[in-house]
């Protein structure tokens, strides 16, 4: 557990050495399931709104990122749900990662793409409010599905690996996921 990186910053509240150590502690718990090596630096942003105390958690394992949120009133609290909830998306994936992982140590420059609520605009005019560029990199329509839920997005834009063209699979209404893909 030595050389992981983490990086704790925070909005609105003071980082305190007994805060950082406590996500520092926590996070070890994600952690233990990975080989070190294959972890890219981890982030943890705590912020205070409105009484809210909120807790992000974004942990990149080999081109696949786990992200958690949380927010209750009580930064402990919080820190502790998103560790059980990143624990649990682990859990769910277990199988399908340690394949993924046996596949290769991929760096990871995966970002993933913006969700695409931004807020509403006026009228007639279509305001983009943020530009997103990321690495789309060749996966599975399977693994492009999980890497969305594990980044609790509506959906995933990614190269498939069995076409060579860029996709994008996405969560339907019904629950159900939908794959899109370019007609040339």
């Amino acid at each position: 557990m030595g050389n992981m990186a983490i990086t704790v910053r925070g909005k609105n509240i003071e980082i305190t050495s007994a805060l950082k150590d406590y996500v520092v502690k926590r996070v070890g718990k994600i952690t233990k399931y990975f080989d070190s090596a294959n972890m890219g630096e981890i982030t943890a942003i705590l912020t205070v709104n409105k009484g809210r105390h909120i807790v992000e958690v974004t942990v990149p394992i080999n081109g696949i990122i786990l992200r958690g949120e949380e927010s209750t009133a009580d930064m402990y609290a919080s820190i502790d749900l998103v560790i059980e909830k990143l624990e649990k998306q682990i859990e769910k994936y277990k199988t399908k990662l340690s394949r993924k992982f046996k596949s290769g140590g991929f760096k990871t420059d995966l970002i993933p793409a913006a969700t695409l609520a931004g807020e509403a605009a006026g009228e007639d005019e279509f305001n983009i409010v943020k530009t997103k560029r990321f690495a789309v990199k060749p996966m599975t329509v399977d693994e492009a599905v999980m890497q969305m839920n594990l980044i609790h997005h509506d959906f995933y834009v990614f190269t498939n690996a069995d076409t060579d063209q860029v996709n994008v699979v996405y969560r339907r209404r019904d629950g159900q996921y939908g794959l899109i893909e370019p007609e040339f």
